[in-house]
């Protein structure tokens, strides 16, 4: 007999990784697949840091490394904060782990106990919740509609927080929408945060680097909140580094000090080789960032404008990150043939099936009437694409 625990009995696949898998299974029959489902840059690692890599091998950086990470690393990013983002961190308020989705993880089980409510505003990367449930945490989600491009205000956060509630996930430029909050906005919502002591914030912050509207803007730079701020981010999205695994968070000491202690326990340090890349990233020329934020934007446009071409699918434009998520209501209730599209996720695998592109069901992210397209590939991949998509929906009825 065979029973899992019930901590994981109670966590759902990755819709995100099933439809890549999906995607790939179709590949390896030979199928021409254009894949928009998983959330990668298709740039390779900048040659910089991939030759800092090889030093470090050739250095024999092949041993452990301290579980918060090398201190040179920890440094970089403290620095990194204070010139970027003007925000003050030590060394020690820096914690280094295996990609930014461990440091979410880490914090969240280090901070969230059974019964506490998480709020986590929708659409969602869809391992917010899960990984609130890990912890025996309750997700309390805040539905933000195309209408506003997809982002929370200040009166919502207000009606959704009460005496249970411990943390808000907010994720800015976001997975899955692409939106980004100003600065403007974010200070609402700190003024909100700043009457209800007992809420801390987790800032998945992963897309800083790819966004169209200027200099990013974090919520942790609100002094009166600022104690109660982690910020998540890490190399994977701007430097094009996602099979690396180096995420870190900048976090209140007493946090910082929890996660090191929880990251000790189960994973130790990140790896040697990729920490060394990561610290030439961050030290090194960053024209590369730009470079691919240029080609992102050009990308963005380029889909808007296809996907706005498409009858009945509602298009925003989206800000940051590489997402784009149009609402697809219109042809909920169709079908071709014996095939009934009743959710986003049907269509997801219509289109997979019928015009062999990949996209991922707004369902898995809180928004059952959206779809999510990556478009982190090439122009010509996003033109064929789209003109596939547009020829498979015309056939629905």
């Amino acid at each position: 007999m065979k029973l899992l625990s019930a901590r994981l009995a109670a966590l759902s696949p990755s819709e995100t990784f099933a439809m890549a898998q999906k995607s790939n299974e179709l590949k390896a029959q030979g199928v021409d697949v254009i894949n928009m489902s998983v959330g990668e840059p298709d740039f390779n690692t900048p040659a910089h840091i991939k030759q800092a890599a090889k030093q470090a091998i050739d250095d024999n950086f092949s041993f452990y490394s301290p579980v918060a990470g090398f201190p040179d690393l920890k440094k970089a990013v403290s620095e990194k904060l204070q010139r970027e983002n003007k925000l003050e961190y030590s060394p020690a308020q820096i914690v280094v782990s295996s990609g930014a989705k461990q440091s979410l993880c880490n914090v969240i089980l280090s901070i969230v106990d059974k019964g506490d409510e998480v709020i986590i505003p929708a659409p969602y990367w869809v391992s917010y919740p899960e990984m609130v449930k890990l912890a025996e945490g309750t997700p309390v989600f805040i539905y933000a509609g195309i209408a506003r491009d997809f982002k929370i205000t200040p009166r919502q956060l207000e009606e959704a927080i009460t005496p249970k509630t411990k943390v808000l996930i907010l994720c800015s430029p976001s997975n899955p929408t692409g939106s980004v909050y100003t600065k403007e906005e974010l200070e609402a919502l700190a003024g909100v945060l700043e009457k209800h002591p007992q809420v801390h914030v987790v800032a998945d912050e992963i897309y800083e680097h790819i966004n169209y509207i200027g200099q990013h803007e974090s919520i942790a730079q609100f002094t009166a909140i600022h104690d109660r701020v982690v910020i998540v981010n890490g190399v994977s999205k701007g430097y094009a580094m996602t099979g690396w695994r180096i995420g870190w968070i900048a976090a209140p000491q007493w946090i910082a000090s929890a996660c090191s202690m929880l990251q000790g326990q189960y994973t130790s340090g990140p790896s040697s080789i990729s920490q060394k890349a990561a610290l030439a990233a961050y030290m090194g020329d960053q024209s590369c960032v730009a470079e691919m934020k240029v080609a992102f934007e050009r990308r963005r446009d380029l889909i808007a404008k296809l996907l706005g071409e498409i009858p009945g699918l509602n298009v925003n434009i989206p800000m940051g990150a590489f997402y784009i998520f149009p609402e697809c209501k219109y042809y909920l209730g169709k079908s071709r043939g014996d095939r009934a599209i009743n959710t986003a996720t049907d269509l997801a695998m219509y289109i997979l099936e019928e015009a062999h592109v990949a996209c991922v069901g707004g369902d898995a992210f809180g928004a059952p009437g959206c779809i999510r397209l990556s478009y982190a590939t090439s122009d010509e991949n996003i033109t064929k694409a789209i003109e596939r998509v547009k020829i498979a929906l015309e056939k629905l009825s």
